[in-house]
C-alpha cells in the first residue's frame, strides 16, 4: 500500500452535479498536489485528463490541448502516482471487463474501501468516449448542460493510456462511487470520458490512496447549493458517459 499518498480533490461531485462550475482553483495550483488524475474546467469547458504531472483539456470533438497554468477548475481529483502493483491485462471487449478485473484486483489486496489511481496502457482497438463545450452560466445542472453540449465520438487502433479513479461506495456523492475512466492518446492530441473501451493486451500501475484532502469553495455563493438534493441517479447517468 502507498504510504504519506493522499487524494487532493476540488469540490464535490455533488456540487457540480447541481450546476457550480465556477473556478476554484488553478490548474497551476492543481498540479502542486498530484500528477495523475482527472475532472473537469470551468463552465465544464471539456475533460481534464492529469498524466505525467501534465493537464490536458480535451475539447468537445475530441481533440487535446496542454491546458494554461491559469485555467479554472470547478471539480476534479488528483495525486501522485505510487507503483504499489505493476500487472498486465488479457484481451479486454469492454469497459465493464476492465471494471470487473480492476476490482478483483482490489478485493484481492484487501482494500475496497481504499481510493486507487489506476493507469493503464495499451494499443486499444477501440475507445468510445464523449467530452462537451463549455457553459458561462451557473446553477445549471450537469445533466442538463451535456445533453446539450457533449459529443460522442471514437477513437480506433490508437496507442495511449487510461486514467482510473476509484472511490468506495460510501464516499458516493463526494465523487463517483466505483471506476471514473479518462483517456488521452500517447502524443497527447486525443482525449475525453471513456464509457467503452477495448484493447488486445495492456500494462497497468495501481496506487492504493488512505487519506483524501478537499479543497471546498469559498464565498457565500457555494451555501446557495443543498448539496444532499444531488439525484444519484442524474450522477450515474451522467458517469456512465454516452447521451
Amino acid at each position: 500500500m502507498s504510504t504519506n499518498l493522499k487524494m487532493y480533490q476540488v469540490a464535490t461531485l455533488q456540487s457540480l452535479a447541481l450546476g457550480y462550475t465556477k473556478s476554484v482553483i488553478t490548474v497551476e495550483e492543481l498540479l502542486k498536489h498530484g500528477d495523475i488524475g482527472l475532472g473537469t474546467f470551468e463552465g465544464v469547458d471539456g475533460e481534464m485528463i492529469v498524466l505525467d504531472g501534465k493537464c490536458y483539456q480535451a475539447t468537445a470533438d475530441g481533440t487535446v490541448y496542454e491546458a494554461p497554468a491559469d485555467k479554472g477548475v470547478p471539480f476534479c481529483a488528483v495525486s501522485f502516482m505510487q507503483d504499489d502493483e505493476v500487472f498486465e491485462f488479457e484481451k479486454t471487449n469492454g469497459i465493464e471487463e476492465i471494471k470487473t478485473v480492476l476490482n478483483n484486483k482490489i478485493d484481492e489486496r484487501f482494500e475496497l474501501n481504499s481510493m486507487h489511481v489506476v493507469r493503464i496502457d495499451a494499443n486499444f482497438t477501440k475507445v468510445m468516449a464523449r467530452s462537451e463545450t463549455g457553459r458561462t452560466s451557473h446553477h445549471v445542472e450537469l445533466k442538463s448542460l451535456l445533453e446539450n453540449n457533449q459529443q460522442d465520438f471514437c477513437f480506433e487502433n490508437i496507442e495511449g493510456s487510461l486514467v482510473c479513479l476509484y472511490f468506495p461506495d460510501y464516499m458516493d456523492g463526494i465523487n463517483a462511487a466505483g471506476w471514473h475512466l479518462h483517456f488521452v492518446s500517447k502524443d497527447r492530441t486525443k482525449g475525453g470520458h471513456v464509457f467503452d473501451v477495448c484493447f488486445e493486451k495492456a500494462n497497468a500501475t495501481l496506487s492504493t490512496i488512505t487519506t483524501i484532502e478537499i479543497k471546498l469553495p469559498e464565498g457565500a455563493y457555494f451555501d446557495t447549493y443543498a448539496l444532499k438534493e444531488a439525484s444519484q441517479n442524474d450522477i450515474k447517468k451522467v458517469e456512465q458517459g454516452n447521451k
